[in-house]
Order: structure tokens, then C-alpha cells, then sequence
């Protein structure tokens, strides 16, 4: 699988070249211009409490592959999502999703937890999150506004997913959903992520649910 091969090592100027000629060969995808009605421009982001626990399969990842857990502190920006960064997005969504086919981690290494790069083509969520944060960050895009995410589904589920945090507010990149939603309208109950200032450091993340609950629906 050629383009498994191109992600799951670090691009060279000729491979970020072929992996952007293939996002480009995709279609355009609509950009949403605004988070919404102005009443719910509080909910653009996920609440941030405090310092947590990181994920073990985070841990046990940057044991085996530090190289890709660096966590030099970098400065907090606004990221403003264009038109173009905005189908960029949406293509390295559709792609990822596309490409690697769900497979437990029990079933694939036999363990109940383990992260990885999905290089035979198999993954859990955390794998396609890990595939999808290395892309856009080797295409350019800045570390500290692309955070996984651990959250829980409706019946209490664990799960990953990438958080985007841009200008317009926090979009998450789900493998279980070609669309890119801002974070209540997943319908996720948010449990923590990595800190925009250190990758390696976790926060906690408020419950959403009683914000949601006072919102007016688009």
C-alpha cells in the first residue's frame, strides 16, 4: 500500500510533493465559514480544566518511538482555517478513513492497548488519530493545534479522535465519521487531551454536557 508506506515514515520534500498531489487529485469539500449562531460562540471550545494522566498507550508509544513525542514548548497561536487548510483537512480525513480498515488492538497485536502507526493497513481509532496528526503536521501544519483526544460514545464507550483547534473553533476528525464536526456536535462526552503547550502533557476536559444543554441548535 504506497501511500501507507509514504505516511508511516517521515516525508522528504518528494514524498510530501506525491502525498499533496494525491490529496489534491480529491475533490473540493465546503468550507464552513463560521462555528455557527453567535449565541453559541462559547461552545466554539472544549472546556480545559487540569493536569491529567496521559492515555498508556500514549506512554508506551513515545517509549518505543520518542522521535515522535518531542516536547519542546511551543507558543500558542490562533490558527486560522482557510478555504484551502479547511480542504486539506477534510481530504487527509477522508483518505485516512478510507485507507486503513478497523481492527481491534486485541486482534491485531493481542494486547488490549497498543498505539502504533498502521502500516499493514489495520488500526484502532488512536492509530488513525496518530496517522492523521503526522500528515498534516509533515504537511505543514502546527503540532499544538492538532491534539488527540480521548472521549466517550452513548453507551459510555472509550474512543480517540483529533482535535483541530482553529479560529473558528475546536473540529474533530473521527474515524467513524467522513465529516468534520466541531466538538458538540459530535455528541461525544470529552475526557481529556494533550496540552497545546507540551504534547507529552495531558488536561482534563470539562463536562460539555450542561454547556450543550443551555445551546440554541443551529
Amino acid at each position: 500500500m504506497m501511500v501507507l508506506n509514504l505516511i508511516s515514515k517521515p516525508f522528504s520534500a518528494n514524498l510530501r510533493a506525491a502525498l499533496m498531489a494525491v490529496l489534491a487529485a480529491c475533490c473540493t469539500h465546503p468550507f464552513l465559514a463560521s462555528a455557527g449562531d453567535q449565541r453559541l460562540t462559547q461552545l466554539t471550545h472544549v472546556p480545559v480544566s487540569k493536569v491529567t494522566q496521559p492515555p498508556v498507550g500514549w506512554i508506551d508509544f513515545c517509549a518505543r518511538q520518542p522521535t515522535e513525542c518531542a516536547g519542546a514548548t511551543m507558543k500558542v497561536r490562533d490558527f486560522v482555517i482557510t478555504p484551502k487548510r479547511w480542504n486539506d483537512l477534510a481530504h487527509v480525513n477522508k483518505l485516512v478513513n478510507a485507507m486503513i480498515k478497523p481492527l481491534t488492538d486485541l486482534e491485531h497485536w493481542g494486547v488490549v492497548e497498543h498505539w502504533s502507526y498502521p502500516d499493514d493497513g489495520y488500526g484502532d481509532c488512536e492509530d488513525y488519530v496518530l496517522v492523521k496528526r503526522r500528515m498534516l503536521i509533515q504537511s505543514g501544519w502546527p503540532w499544538e493545534v492538532l491534539l488527540i483526544t480521548v472521549v466517550r460514545g452513548n453507551k459510555d464507550e472509550g474512543h480517540a479522535v483529533l482535535t483541530v483547534i482553529t479560529d473558528k473553533g475546536d473540529y474533530i476528525l473521527d474515524n467513524q465519521n467522513e465529516h468534520i464536526l466541531l466538538w458538540w456536535e459530535t455528541g461525544y462526552r470529552f475526557v481529556k487531551r494533550q496540552s497545546r503547550s507540551d504534547p507529552n502533557v495531558w488536561v482534563s476536559l470539562g463536562n460539555p454536557l450542561r454547556a450543550i444543554a443551555t445551546a440554541t441548535p443551529r
